[in-house]
């Protein structure tokens, strides 16, 4: 959610870097004003932790780690997460003005080359994370086509992924900014109901017929290490959006405590769909636990096939809450603004946002190993940006009120999760070349 150009005010002397004014005019031409509701940023939100991507932590999360392990594992993970976002959005109005990108509290903290490491982080951050919707809504796609086409097998996983990426296309066009998702918001919350509610169902109904199913961890102590590494990536990646100012930005005053509401949504409320299906897919098939749940539940075809369309029209979505930071940039640059149907804002859009979806489609249908791609996601971007930045951001900026131990507290989670970076990118990198030696470029998984 991009604000409008009330809040990208004149730089005042006190402010550390100066940041280019948003092309994405939201709620100006109606009501003149921000009144977007905290229940609409916590569906946002919500849309992202149970996205299509809940379809395959049953094997990316709970495989690697076992029961205690990734029971353990998730709830920390969403308590850390959380706290890490509230220090974001405790920061927003830093300095007395709305900071509407992160990339611009971070500048506003840091200065200039903050401003732009910050920028690269998160376009990283949520680059990969488009192109793992690309691959799920692809995957999606494939499960739907063979079910209905069982005889048929010449379509392969790479035609599946363009097609998705053309239809994201099409809704990028047509859908100008984050806040003018609002009915479509809706829709998401919907169609991650019918996927995760036929999956659990399905999953919970073989579970019950199935024999007994293997729960240990699987490998060589070596391979363990490595995959509860990597893994501890992928948890950390379930609940982060990476762009919690962006979110906030439209949020009506008080936009803290809105914000701050919005979050307790996304991590009770807004996660029991998520917990869900990832136990039951895990109960229900062990250490077999696929990467894609859909893909092993047994059950009526059509509804399998209807759970699947669902999964790749809610990937559709949730992918162009995850872009639009990218899309606010490119428009901002080259200062285009307008409406949907306007000749201008359209071509723009068609070129700037098709080009971009374009080469993302590319990536995806190159290399679709999505349990490695949410490890390195996490790895490079989910722990600089959402772990170690928001706290060493937040020392910064309220050092003089914390106490001596509140700032140890702050410096240890810095340290300690930079370690856990590094670490993570090298077991992720392990898992890349591993699978790069099993699969060529455009596999058919």
């Amino acid at each position: 959610m991009v604000a409008d150009n009330r809040f990208d005010v004149e730089k005042d002397k006190s402010s550390a870097a100066e940041f280019p004014q948003s092309a994405h005019q939201i709620g100006v031409a109606f009501l003149r004003e921000i009144t977007d509701h905290w229940f609409q940023a916590a569906f946002v939100l919500t849309t992202g932790v149970n996205s299509v991507f809940v379809l395959g932590y049953s094997g990316t999360v709970m495989v690697p780690l076992g029961w205690i392990g990734g029971v353990v594992g998730l709830a920390l993970a969403a308590a850390a997460s959380l706290y890490a976002n509230m220090l974001v959005a405790k920061l927003h109005d830093y300095r007395g003005k709305r900071h509407i990108r992160y990339r611009d509290l971070a500048g506003e903290i840091y200065g200039e080359k903050a401003y732009l490491i910050t920028w690269i982080l998160q376009y990283v951050n949520l680059f990969m994370i488009n192109i793992g919707f690309l691959i799920m809504g692809g995957a999606s796609l494939k499960a739907c086509y063979f079910l209905l086409f069982p005889e048929d097998h010449t379509m392969k996983l790479p035609y599946f992924t363009g097609m998705a990426g053309f239809v994201c296309i099409l809704f990028a066009i047509s859908t100008p900014n984050l806040s003018s998702l609002r009915a479509w918001l809706g829709c998401s919350t919907i169609l991650s109901l019918i996927y995760i509610i036929v999956a659990s169902v399905l999953a919970a109904q073989d579970a019950i017929k199935l024999p007994p199913r293997d729960y240990s961890i699987q490998g060589t102590t070596t391979e363990k290490i490595f995959e509860i590494i990597g893994a501890s990536s992928s948890l950390l990646f379930a609940f982060n959006t990476g762009m919690v100012p962006e979110i906030q930005a439209t949020l009506r005053e008080p936009c803290v405590e809105n914000m701050l509401k919005a979050l307790y949504f996304q991590f009770t409320v807004g996660s029991i769909p998520m917990f869900t299906v990832t136990f039951i897919g895990y109960w229900a098939y062990g250490s077999s636990a696929p990467s894609y749940l859909l893909s092993s539940v047994s059950g009526p075809v059509w509804v399998k096939a209807f759970a699947n369309i669902a999964a790749f029209l809610q990937s559709i979505i949730s992918l162009h809450i995850f872009a639009s930071p990218a899309y606010e940039y490119m428009d901002t640059k080259f200062r285009v603004s307008g409406g949907v149907f306007e000749l201008k804002s359209l071509s723009f859009r068609t070129a700037a946002r098709g080009g971009y979806l374009a080469i993302s489609s590319l990536v995806a249908a190159l290399l679709p190993f999505l349990g490695d791609f949410q490890s390195l996601t996490g790895a490079l971007s989910t722990f600089p940006l959402t772990f170690i930045l928001a706290n060493h951001m937040y020392l910064m900026a309220k050092k003089e009120e914390m106490s001596s131990s509140q700032q140890i507290w702050h410096k240890l989670n810095v340290v300690f999760f930079s370690l856990m970076s590094v670490a993570a990118t090298v077991a992720a990198v392990r898992l890349i070349t591993g699978d790069s030696s099993k699969f060529s470029v455009f596999a058919d998984l």
